[in-house]
């Protein structure tokens, strides 16, 4: 770890990515009060820029994933003692962390996002009833331009039965929705645990789900998983949901399908490349999608949570007993 035999009286603290400006506004900012707290509010990838603006900072606090921290940032970043965020860490390097002697602490939790649920619901409500085609037609002077589609009776397909999957069936059944269910061993079992049918096969999911809502972690074994023939087999009048990452399904294979007419419509708040600023990416510009800016996480009890755990790590450090540590060689 980089020196510091006693621990500073006061942290210079950089905040990224905080695009609302509302972290200075949470009740836990409170904490860092006697610390020397910069917040940046746009997002920048450039590493020239970073590292000028970083330069004198301390701590990093994160959000997320917003931010790419590498040994090509790290070098340029010689006062850096602290990494501090909440949740999982594959946009850091925790080798090069380790060689640069920074701590990196996010605390893992097993608090489901109940924000990612309730949008997820959101989405498939105002995509199934055409809410946002009703409601700007209605402002143009339009009375009812369109019929949409109803719920209870109709099938959710849940990819993914873990934390979020089984909260957003649970909804489901509350709809009176019949639950078909498709995953890696652990989700099949917990969903049979639970009483909800198991698809017959991964194809039979994408056949017969009126919704299906992915709910699967992004790692090696599920980028690109879903591709160009499993969502041909979706009925035209079908959803796609994906509130969990965009990389789940092959670039551009969901554009493609949408034009095809199978899926008939998708709902997605997630994209390969974020933020999304660019007004005529292929995908906001067809009718069958309704898209929001990955928004799931994004509520103020949540980053309550989230900032909340990210400060007191920061205050553990700067008490000499830093917590949440994924790298403690860099402690020796």
């Amino acid at each position: 770890m980089r020196a510091m035999t006693e621990s500073p009286r006061r942290l210079r603290v950089s905040v990224l990515d905080d695009y609302q400006d509302v972290v200075r506004t949470l009740d836990c900012f409170g904490e860092l009060e006697g610390h020397d707290v910069t917040i940046w509010n746009d997002f920048v990838s450039d590493v020239d820029v970073l590292a000028e603006r970083l330069a004198d900072a301390d701590v990093l606090v994160l959000l997320r994933e917003r931010t790419k921290v590498d040994e090509a940032l790290l070098s340029r970043l010689p006062n850096l003692k602290l990494i501090s965020q909440s949740g999982q860490i594959p946009h850091i390097d925790l080798d090069a962390c380790t060689r640069h002697g920074v701590i990196v602490s996010s605390a893992l939790t097993a608090r489901p996002s109940y924000p990612t649920v309730e949008l997820t619901w959101g989405l498939i409500l105002a995509a199934m009833r055409d809410i946002p085609f009703e409601s700007a037609a209605l402002r143009e002077g339009r009375w009812q331009s369109t019929v949409g589609l109803g719920l209870r009776g109709r099938t959710l397909g849940i990819h993914g039965f873990g934390r979020i999957g089984s909260m957003v069936a649970q909804v489901g059944v509350a709809f009176g929705m019949e639950l078909l269910v498709w995953g890696r061993q652990g989700s099949l079992d917990r969903a049979r645990e639970a009483g909800f049918r198991v698809a017959e096969s991964r194809q039979a999911l994408f056949e017969q789900s009126d919704v299906l809502s992915l709910h699967l972690r992004l790692n090696e074994a599920t980028t690109g998983l879903i591709g160009p023939d499993d969502l041909a087999l979706m009925k035209p009048t079908a959803l796609l949901v994906n509130t969990s990452r965009a990389e789940l399904i092959r670039p551009g294979a969901l554009v493609e399908a949408l034009r095809a007419g199978r899926p008939g419509k998708a709902a997605v708040d997630v994209f390969e490349h974020e933020p999304l600023t660019d007004a005529d990416d292929p995908l906001l510009r067809l009718p069958n999608a309704l898209c929001t800016p990955h928004i799931g996480f994004v509520e103020r009890d949540n980053y309550e949570f989230f900032y909340g755990n990210a400060f007191d790590q920061i205050m553990a450090f700067a008490q000499g007993e830093p917590i949440n540590v994924h790298n403690p060689d860099v402690l020796s």
